[in-house]
């Protein structure tokens, strides 16, 4: 299952998380309230083995490699093409 809904915030992303555990999720890094580093610090503390895929804009390196030390399985920089989701995804499977 993934969750499709797009999330406001990491805040909204940790308790959909909790309430679906979904098979992978993707996220953004920036966000209002809570950044997605944080929030895959969350989901990783629900559930380690949990499947993240960053999303992120040029100019965000550090803190895509913040989200992979927190947890998150791969980053997808945008604009994104299909086939890089393909590749990002099919890790993971």
């Amino acid at each position: 299952m993934t969750l499709s809904e797009k999330q406001k915030n990491g805040l909204d992303a940790i308790e959909k998380y909790k309430d679906l555990k979904p098979d992978l999720v993707t996220m953004d890094i920036t966000m209002p309230e809570m950044d997605g580093v944080a929030a895959v610090k969350g989901i990783m503390e629900i559930n380690p083995k949990a499947n993240i895929v960053m999303c992120s804009a040029m100019g965000q390196q550090s803190m895509v490699l913040d989200a992979i030390k927190a947890g998150a399985k791969d980053f997808i920089v945008k604009p994104f093409t299909r086939e890089r989701i393909k590749e990002a995804v099919g890790k993971l499977v």
